[in-house]
C-alpha cells in the first residue's frame, strides 16, 4: 500500500466536492486523473458526507483520497462516524489518504475536530496527515508546515518524493511555529471567541438583509459560504455581482469546482466594523431597486 501513494501517471485521487481550489488542482498539477464525490446538502443548506457517491467515485486507477477536514469551503466538521465510513470504504478498496487538516484549531461552538488518522492503527498506516500553524495563527507567510505519517515505509516514499526539493523549513517559520504552540493559547482562546461572534452577526445579518441569500453557520474555519442562487442575481454570478456593485470582493463559488457556482466565499476573519461595512454594501447592492418591504 505504501507505494501506492506516489502514483503513476493515469493513476487517480478522489474528493470531496465542492472545495479549496488548489484541491481541486492538485490532480492536473501531478499528472493524475480526478474523481469527485460531491457532499450531501441537507435541507438546512448544511453539507454531509455522501458516502455512496464517495463509494461510487471510485475507480480502478483512484490511489488516494484527498480529505479537507475541516472542510474548506462549506465549513463542516466532519463527525467520527462520518470519518470512519469514509476510513472503511479506503481500507476496503486499497486507497491511501491524504488529509488537509489546516484548520484543525479553529472549531467553533463546541465543535470538536477528529484527525482521520486517530480513528485505528490500520487508518493511521496509510494516512498522511497535513497541519500547519499558517491559518491559526496568520503565519502563512513564513512557510512552515507538518506532515504526520505513521507508516515508515510510507514516510520514506513522501521523502524521497522531495529529493531536490526544499527539505527543511526556514528557521524563521520553525521559530514562529514554536512559539505559537507553546505560547499562543491565550491568544487563540480569544480569537476563537471573536471569529464565532463574527460567524453569528454574518449569520444573522444574511438571514434578515440579505434577500435570497442563504448560510448554514460553519462549525469551524473563519470562512462563510453564502448560496446567492435565490437572489435574483443578473447571470447567476455573484462574485461579479457583488465586485462591480457592491465594491466587496469575495471568493467565486465556482472555482470550487461542482456545486459551487451561484455561491461566494466570505472571510469573517475580520474586525466587526470591517464586516459590517461590507455586508451593509453587499445589502445594498441587492436592495437596490427593490420595492421597500412593509
Amino acid at each position: 500500500m505504501a507505494g501506492r501513494i506516489f502514483a503513476a501517471p493515469g493513476d487517480g485521487l478522489i474528493l470531496q466536492t465542492p472545495v479549496y481550489p488548489p484541491i481541486l488542482r492538485a490532480a492536473s498539477s501531478i499528472g493524475l486523473t480526478r474523481e469527485e464525490a460531491p457532499l450531501a446538502r441537507r435541507s438546512d443548506g448544511s453539507y454531509a458526507v455522501d458516502i455512496d457517491a464517495f463509494s461510487a467515485g471510485i475507480r480502478e486507477r483512484t490511489r488516494f483520497f484527498l480529505l479537507c477536514n475541516p472542510h474548506n469551503p462549506v465549513g463542516r466538521v466532519f463527525t467520527r462516524e462520518e470519518l470512519t465510513s469514509l476510513a472503511q470504504v479506503c481500507l476496503r478498496r486499497g486507497l491511501a489518504i491524504v488529509s488537509d487538516e489546516i484548520h484543525c484549531e479553529l472549531t467553533l461552538g463546541g465543535n470538536r475536530h477528529t484527525p482521520i488518522a486517530s480513528l485505528d492503527p490500520e487508518i493511521a498506516e496509510r494516512t498522511i496527515t497535513l497541519m500547519a500553524p499558517s491559518k491559526t495563527f496568520n503565519l502563512a507567510g513564513l512557510k512552515c508546515s507538518v506532515a504526520i505519517i505513521p507508516n515508515a515505509a510510507l514516510r520514506e516514499k513522501f521523502v524521497n518524493g522531495r529529493i531536490d526539493l526544499v527539505q527543511t523549513v526556514n528557521v524563521f517559520g520553525y521559530t514562529a511555529a514554536f512559539a505559537a504552540y507553546r505560547d499562543g493559547q491565550p491568544w487563540l482562546d480569544e480569537l476563537l471567541r471573536y471569529l464565532e461572534a463574527n460567524r453569528d452577526f454574518v449569520a444573522d445579518y444574511v438571514r434578515a438583509r440579505l434577500p435570497g441569500v442563504a448560510m448554514a453557520p460553519p462549525e469551524a474555519t473563519y470562512l462563510a459560504w453564502l448560496d446567492c442562487r435565490n437572489a435574483g442575481i443578473p447571470g447567476g454570478d455573484p462574485y461579479t455581482f457583488f465586485l462591480e456593485k457592491a465594491r466587496v470582493a469575495l471568493n467565486d463559488g465556482a472555482l470550487f469546482g461542482p456545486g459551487g457556482a451561484g455561491h461566494v466565499r466570505l472571510n469573517f476573519g475580520c474586525p466587526r466594523s470591517m464586516l459590517a461595512k461590507a455586508l451593509d454594501q453587499m445589502r445594498d447592492a441587492l436592495t437596490a431597486g427593490r420595492p421597500a418591504r412593509v
